[in-house]
């Protein structure tokens, strides 16, 4: 146990590393997370070896996965009901947009850029246009955004293009079965089930020490991921339906996110980000740059000019449109699953693969801080901080003033 001690030692220096990083240099956690992953696999992987973090050790995937779950679930938790009731139509039209065109440009530029073959191309196409949960989550909790209505209707437009991306994967690449059908009858049984019996449970059992709140949610979380990934789908689906789901009962429970975040944020999604940047291949995308450039430039382009028009067309301003634009421009979550899903299933290889996740992950961290420095919205900053005061009140800032962290 000694080497493993040590090993979770080593994650939480880098997490230690992206944390400050991200104060001294104002950035979102989660790019930090990623940058400091990526420049770790080029010094550590140099200098003693790429497997000295063990990113593919069992324990580690685990945490991983169990914090992209928790993140996105806690995403879907934010989505307000009433909220989306009333700009359900403009996050329908964001989302649909953002992953409609990019997509389709996305495979043509791996078709007839870079000569991919058509089905490694529509892959890449796929992975291009999915939005990440995790990362505008991330910003959007950095400051405050995610208590406004502005930043509600954005995670209701991340949820429309991923589960356009989720869906298009599976109709092209994993037939519909038996194991299809099973799941989207429990996900339904618990989308329409868990409402109910959530809040009643919980005021019955809830508010004592053993947490019993937590550990129901993480069976729900956890099952229903086993079950996804059992039918060929992916873990984080259900973690945002079912957050969606709760959010009139567990998302107004103040007390019961801010220790869901404590856990998410301070333990497991140190683990995700950090290895999803120690994933890529550095040298591999320093040998063949190319083909990275030409998908972030068409993701961008794509992205800009889908989504900058409808956002305008629904009344934001340049400014508020071009953030929209940027974070749905953010990619990571769904992208490097949708690249994992076709290495391990032959419709890529590793340097398609690398190639594919370098621009991901390029897509996570360029949109983003260009956004956060250039377009930050600063009008629309709620008028408190998310700092959680006692009795989960919050305490009052100036307008305008740019939200810290909320770990």
């Amino acid at each position: 146990m000694t080497g493993v001690w040590a090993l979770a030692a080593l994650w939480f220096a880098l997490a230690l590393i992206a944390s400050l990083a991200s104060n001294w240099f104002r950035i979102s956690t989660a790019l930090s997370e990623i940058i400091v992953g990526m420049i770790a696999s080029l010094i550590l992987g140099a200098a003693v070896g790429a497997d000295v973090l063990g990113p593919n050790e069992p324990w580690v995937k685990v945490l991983a996965g169990v914090g992209a779950i928790l993140l996105t679930f806690l995403a879907g938790a934010e989505l307000d009901p009433d909220v989306f009731k009333l700009k359900w139509k403009e996050a329908a039209a964001v989302g649909a947009a953002s992953f409609l065109l990019p997509s389709v440009g996305c495979a043509a530029a791996g078709h007839y850029l870079l000569g991919w073959e058509m089905m490694p191309s529509v892959l890449a196409g796929i992975a291009l246009a999915a939005t990440s949960v995790a990362v505008v989550y991330t910003v959007m909790m950095e400051f405050g955004f995610n208590r406004t209505e502005y930043g509600k209707t954005i995670l209701a437009a991340c949820f429309i293009t991923d589960l356009g991306t989720v869906v298009t994967l599976g109709l092209v690449f994993a037939p519909f079965t038996i194991k299809t059908l099973i799941f989207v009858v429990v996900a339904v049984a618990a989308f329409v089930g868990l409402p109910w019996l959530t809040p009643r449970l919980f005021k019955l059992y809830g508010g004592r020490p053993s947490e019993l709140e937590t550990k129901f949610l993480l069976l729900c979380l956890l099952g229903l991921g086993s079950l996804a990934t059992w039918a060929g789908s992916e873990a984080v689906l259900p973690a945002y339906l079912i957050g969606m789901a709760l959010a009139g009962s567990v998302g107004r429970d103040h007390g019961l996110i801010r220790r869901l975040r404590t856990v998410t944020i301070g333990l497991l999604t140190p683990f995700y980000f950090t290895r999803a940047g120690y994933l890529v291949s550095i040298p591999a995308v320093i040998a063949a740059p190319v083909g990275v450039v030409f998908f972030l430039v068409i993701e961008a382009v794509t992205k800009i000019a889908s989504v900058y028009p409808v956002a305008k067309y629904y009344g934001s301003s340049h400014k508020e449109a071009m953030y929209t634009t940027l974070l749905m421009s953010s990619g990571l979550t769904f992208g490097t699953i949708s690249a994992l899903f076709g290495l391990s299933n032959g419709i890529i290889d590793k340097s398609q693969y690398s190639t594919l996740v370098a621009a991901i992950i390029g897509t996570a961290i360029i949109p983003t801080m260009i956004a956060n420095s250039f377009y930050l919205p600063r009008h629309l900053l709620p008028k408190t901080t998310p700092q959680d005061a006692p009795g989960g009140q919050a305490t009052a800032t100036p307008l305008g003033q740019v939200v810290k962290r909320v770990e």
